[in-house]
């Protein structure tokens, strides 16, 4: 048999039922993989090693004693480091964060744990999810498994770094505006934004509370599928969420029916050549797969990253407003508390993340609100309006995830906005609350491309069926 941590979560749960295998037994293939490559790649803030073997073991124990807890009992999964797990350090890869315990788990780690799930470690990220690149962390950049010199996408870059490297078989992301599919397109991974309110946010560090959603990072939908299915629920601690209808696909072995909608005007200058290549490619397989390809009209495409650039950083500064020196982490100690406030945050938290606090404080304030804020609510109810519109006609909405593939470190860490354009194909799911997902579109070994489908509020099981009827084609 292949290297254990090389196996699907699918793969592994067969293996295990069946008693060829145990939980340890990858567990420590994982860690092994962790110890090997993770100190080039940096995909790990922190490593569990010895908790990781003993919920191993205690899975193991269940497996023997007939009383398995549920698909993901004894699976090695990561954790991104925005995410609360009560008794561990959470930094959301922050200096002013650098001391803080977590004193309870947030809900989807509550359902993790309720699973068995073998929880590893805490994963990189840009400093409290903002970013592209997963060059803004405090503790250094995360790098891209398939070419170390360049990046593997922001936010949850290490989360998407470990799962294409086979640090671990699963991985938990946050997509705020495209933190999950971006980093899993230039990892070549599967990564999935489920529909707002699907997964529950409590316990989730808030960058922009009416964008953020959890969600997975796998090897195959047929894994996220299985991952979503242990998060999504209503959550009476998050308000938010919803207590919608089962999602799990009716796996298919065709696209008969199925009508893929391709909204060519967001498609303008701006992509590599080779991304648009291999995007036309996967659409050319789908077609061949039975799915009805149709151009379609997606009004306000241009403006959704106009809109999510004024929210998002409006919400950023009210959320970040709490810390501050005087309730979590880090405290500099000055003569005075508006002293404290100056050095707490000027010196402890990152240059991506104060920028957008003084972006969003700008937009909120007095005599800009209107201009700002207030229009950009008002073209975000157009832009939900438009993507209804269009998927009354198709079934799902295709384009490519990112503009490029993985580029270098230390290419547009000072271009911000060439670093927000990396946004442009993900951020008007999260404007208009859709789920969303990312897959490869090629797997010749070269920098992976993904395509990115968009679906129709909670409609994930057809995302995840078009992505494994593509997985099975290759």
């Amino acid at each position: 048999m292949e290297s254990l941590n090389t196996l699907t979560i699918a793969q592994a749960r067969a293996e295990l039922d069946a008693g060829r295998i145990t939980s340890r037994q990858i567990t420590e293939a994982c860690l092994a993989e962790i110890a090997s490559r993770d100190p080039a790649l940096h995909a790990f803030l922190e490593v569990w090693n010895d908790e990781a073997l003993a919920e191993a073991d205690r899975a193991d124990e269940r497996l023997q004693n007939g009383s398995s807890l549920g698909v993901l009992d004894g699976i090695p999964l990561a954790i991104k480091d925005n995410i609360l797990i009560e008794g561990r350090h959470c930094s959301a890869a922050s200096k002013i964060l650098e001391p803080y315990i977590a004193v309870y788990d947030a809900t989807v780690i509550q359902k993790l744990k309720a699973q068995g799930a073998v929880l590893l470690g805490r994963t990189n990220m840009d400093e409290f999810a903002m970013g592209g690149s997963t060059e803004n962390s405090a503790y250094g950049p995360t790098r891209n498994p398939f070419d170390p010199d360049r990046v593997p996408g922001g936010s949850s870059g290490g989360s998407a770094a470990a799962v294409a490297a086979n640090l671990c078989l699963g991985a938990l992301g946050s997509d705020t505006g495209g933190s999950i599919r971006q980093p899993a397109s230039f990892c070549g991974d599967i990564g999935l934004k489920p529909t707002y309110g699907r997964v529950s946010r409590f316990g989730l560090m808030a960058m922009a509370s009416s964008f953020d959603q959890i969600g997975p990072i796998t090897k195959t939908a047929e894994d996220a599928g299985l991952i979503l299915s242990a998060l999504a629920g209503k959550d009476e601690n998050d308000q938010t969420s919803a207590d919608a209808s089962a999602f799990l696909p009716a796996w298919k072995t065709n696209l008969k029916g199925l009508r893929i909608g391709l909204p060519r005007q967001a498609w303008g200058e701006g992509i590599q050549e080779d991304v648009r290549a291999a995007v036309e490619l996967a659409i050319d397989a789908l077609r061949t797969l039975g799915a009805e390809i149709i151009d379609v009209d997606l009004p306000y495409a241009d403006e959704a990253l106009a809109v999510y650039y004024v929210v998002m950083p409006c919400e950023v500064s009210a959320n970040l407003s709490r810390f501050d020196g005087m309730r979590y982490g880090v405290r500099e100690p000055e003569n005075n508390l508006l002293d404290t406030y100056f050095q707490t945050r000027g010196l402890r938290i990152g240059r991506e993340v104060r920028r957008r606090i003084l972006l969003g404080t700008y937009a909120l304030s007095a005599g800009y609100y209107d201009a700002y804020y207030k229009k950009a609510k008002q073209v975000q109810t157009l832009i939900k309006n438009a993507y209804a519109s269009a998927l009354e006609h198709v079934d799902v909405l295709l384009t490519p995830t990112a503009p490029s593939v993985a580029f270098s470190i230390g290419e547009k860490i000072n271009d911000p906005l060439a670093m927000y354009l990396e946004d442009l194909f993900t951020v008007g799911a999260n404007v208009a609350g859709l789920p969303a997902l990312s897959f490869p579109a090629r797997h010749d070994g070269t920098l992976p491309i993904g395509v990115h489908l968009t679906g129709r509020p909670f409609d994930e099981a057809t995302l995840l069926a078009i992505a494994r009827c593509y997985e099975e084609s290759r």
